[in-house]
Formats: C-alpha cells, structure tokens, sequence
C-alpha cells in the first residue's frame, strides 16, 4: 500500500470538516494542468463550492467519495462514484473526479482508490463503469493499464483549465 493508510469512504460531514484539503487537493490538480471540469484562474471560491455540492449529493445517496492521506493524516487524493443512475441504468455507475496531490504521484494511491472503487461498485451491485478523461493525458493511459476498455475518442469535447481544446476518450469496466 502506497501511503500506509488504506482508502476510506467519506461522509458529508467528513467531507465538510476536511474541505480545506479535499481543495488543496482539487486546486493542485486543476492548477497543474488536469481536465476535471474547471478553468484557470482556480482557487478556493470555486473548489469550497464544489465539495459542498459533492457532500450534499453524498447526504442524498447518489454518491460515494473515496479518500486517502498521507502517512501525517492529511488527504491527497480522493475518487467519487457516482451510482444514482436512470431507472433503466440500475447495474451501473460513473466514475468522477480521480484526483491526487501532484506532491503524492507515482507512489501507487492512484490505483488504491480506483481498486478500492471497484470494490465500492460491486457492494452497491454494480456490474459496469464508466468514465472519461482528456486524451492523450497521462490519465489516459493509466486508464488502459488498469484494464479499462476505451471505447471511442470525442475529439474537442472540452476545455483544458487554459482553455485549448482537448478531446475526451471514453471508458468502461466490466466488474
């Protein structure tokens, strides 16, 4: 195990009372280039809002926020399931938001929180994922060497945080 700790889930009000890191985390990522839905100039007035969304989905049941810390106890990374689907969706969930701290890469929390997702999925009776990410990202191809199928590339589909165009390949698990 990559930080000594294992991956925990996140109530709302954990995710309340640790919302100064969960944005730390958050800012990092975007700051450092990642293709997670937000745009450069990126600070605390956009990131406090989001995890206050992300907890209030969490009390209402449609989520599950996945963190990890560090060995001092403070989280670097965190991953959510998204599992309120359609009616006619029952046996599936998405996959948002694999974020880690640019200073806790490349040690293994990655791939901790996505095994520790899947687990998650399969308790909630989940027989498939499904996720997207910038192609031609580092993400991208840890994505395939997880096991994850790409299924196609929508080129343009989003915005980096600088604002040039990227496309989005999509992804699926079957569990």
């Amino acid at each position: 195990m990559a930080s000594g700790k294992p991956c925990f889930v996140l109530s709302a009000a954990q995710i309340l009372s640790r919302i100064d890191e969960l944005s730390d985390v958050l800012e990092q990522c975007v700051n450092d280039g990642a293709s997670i839905s937000f745009m450069l100039p990126f600070n605390r007035e956009k990131s406090e809002p989001f995890w206050m969304k992300v907890a209030q989905s969490v009390s209402r049941g449609e989520r599950i926020v996945l963190g990890m810390q560090n060995a001092q106890g403070v989280l670097v990374g965190t991953v959510q399931l998204i599992i309120d689907q359609p009616e006619n969706q029952p046996h599936r969930a998405d996959v948002a938001k694999l974020l880690v701290h640019p200073s806790a890469r490349r040690g293994g929390l990655a791939r901790e929180l996505m095994n520790e997702l899947e687990s998650c999925a399969r308790q909630q009776g989940k027989t498939l994922l499904v996720l997207d990410t910038a192609t031609g990202s580092g993400a991208e191809l840890f994505y395939h060497n997880c096991g994850w199928k790409k299924v196609g590339v929508i080129p343009d589909y989003a915005q980096m945080p600088d604002g040039t165009l990227t496309g989005t390949t999509l992804f699926y698990k079957t569990l």
